[in-house]
């Protein structure tokens, strides 16, 4: 494997000279037509929302792994990867949107903490069935007048109703009236954008003009947990990423991800997954 081999693994929409950066597939042409083994672990550039139709297994996203069956709908982020166990059965339909695209919508993508795995009925299908029609129609109509805008509002709707009808795996609502669930859409996204740069909860109090006990009341309120474990969570997941998909050495990994002492790194990886890097970049896992 290269080192850089995690971003090579990144495969986008949004490269497409002259597309509009939407894409509607129907899983079962994915094997045919996708230069992409879905059994592999891979990661993509875009956005992207797995509706899952027929055909059960599993399906694996960051070192998770989630039941698939009839139903399930997956949000999957720019960055995460994951793969599944078979293609045999699964029949659904994939939505692919370029980052820019999306670059004003939905915190549904970011889960915060849990996959966004939603679960919908029969009756809710079928109005979320004419939607995919009319996005597939309109990913079509590239430079035609409100193209990017009808493209928007289909996928605005799309998520809404699964929002509103769908059963999802965690009951967590964000108030955005609520300046503490302000401030926490907040802090998670400049960890997502800094957690090289920034380690501790002082950085991000600063950056974020508030005091060290504001922050950690409204991280408790919306997540049950505190800033820095969520911090030391984000860096974990990229280190786990590294160490599993590149072969960069454990210090180069330490280096990237802003440790100037290797060692640290290593006890932090131990302390939060059980294993010292070196093990986990040999277990058989997912």
């Amino acid at each position: 494997m290269e080192t850089d081999r995690l971003r090579q693994m990144y495969q986008t929409v949004c490269e497409a000279p002259g597309g509009n950066g939407f894409r509607v597939e129907r899983i079962t042409e994915l094997p045919s037509e996708s230069d992409i083994d879905d059994c592999m672990a891979h990661v993509h550039a875009f956005y992207e929302i797995l509706w899952f139709q027929e055909g059960v297994g599993r399906h694996v996203v960051d070192f998770k792994s989630y039941d698939v069956k009839p139903g399930t709908i997956f949000f999957l982020s720019p960055g995460q990867i994951h793969h599944f166990d078979h293609k045999a059965g699964y029949k659904g339909v994939a939505v692919k949107m370029c980052t820019d695209l999306m670059r004003d919508t939905y915190n549904t993508f970011h889960a915060y903490g849990s996959t966004p795995l939603y679960t919908v009925d029969e009756r809710t299908s079928a109005m979320l069935l004419p939607l995919v029609d009319e996005m597939e129609h309109e990913s079509q109509m590239y430079g035609k007048f409100g193209n990017v805008e009808i493209l928007k509002s289909l996928v605005c709707i799309f998520i809404a109703k699964i929002q509103r009808y769908g059963v999802h795996e965690s009951p967590q609502r964000f108030d955005m009236l609520k300046p503490s669930h302000q401030l926490f859409i907040h802090f998670r996204s400049m960890v997502e954008k800094e957690y090289m740069s920034m380690h501790t909860v002082q950085e991000y109090a600063d950056r974020l003009n508030v005091a060290i006990r504001t922050l950690h009341k409204s991280v408790n309120e919306c997540s049950g947990k505190t800033p820095l474990s969520l911090i030391n969570d984000r860096i974990i997941l990229e280190a786990m990423r590294m160490v599993r998909y590149t072969n960069l050495m454990i210090k180069e990994i330490a280096a990237e991800l802003g440790f100037d002492d290797p060692s640290y790194f290593v006890k932090l990886f131990k302390r939060c997954t059980g294993h010292l890097p070196s093990d986990f970049r040999d277990m058989d896992i997912a």
